[in-house]
């Protein structure tokens, strides 16, 4: 089975089929029927890439109210170290982090489902990152966590003095002081 169960409930990492010959490799890295056998039927509006260097820390970032996104991750090239938190206020596990390393070797994706903040570092020289979301952006209804909140202690795999975190990044509130979801 290609997807695998992770600690918090409905967040679960896909590991596509990959066909390898002397050429290369082919590997389908979304499928709808696939996705719907998990029950996973998010209609996926948008595409979206980044590109960036080693010790950048994106996040953590989340949308709230009709705009909450649900995300299908991948990295294209290089690796990365996938952060995300939950917080759908009814959940077991409100408040916990999961991390993973995804990397264009490992071909690892993870579905985040809505309902969680969302982040990532760049483990090496550069890191080519995607995503599919099952909603538009909406400025408006964003939020986010600071990313070294000392409540969450998040582990980056970058040194602290190595960190290339955005300044708008840097103002996001603490985690329990950011802007709650309603699911």
């Amino acid at each position: 089975m290609p997807f695998v169960e992770t600690p918090i409930k409905d967040l679960v990492l896909y590991t596509p089929d990959l066909f390898q010959d002397e050429r290369g490799y082919f590997m389908e890295s979304f499928n709808a029927r696939v996705f719907a056998s998990r029950g996973i039927n998010n209609p996926f509006v948008q595409d979206n890439q980044a590109r960036s260097q080693y010790g950048v820390v994106r996040g953590l970032h989340y949308q709230t109210g009709l705009a909450m996104q649900a995300k299908l991750v991948r990295v294209m090239e290089g690796v990365v170290l996938d952060v995300v938190i939950d917080l759908r206020p009814n959940s077991p596990t409100y408040g916990e982090t999961y991390t993973v390393e995804l990397s264009a070797e490992n071909h690892l994706q993870l579905y985040v489902p809505r309902g969680f903040a969302h982040g990532y570092s760049v483990l090496s020289e550069s890191a080519v990152f995607f995503y599919k979301c099952d909603h538009y952006y909406d400025r408006d209804q964003e939020g986010g966590i600071h990313p070294e909140d000392d409540r969450l202690a998040i582990d980056w795999g970058i040194p602290k003095s190595e960190r290339i975190i955005s300044g708008k990044d840097k103002l996001l509130p603490a985690f329990g002081d950011h802007r709650p979801i309603h699911l």
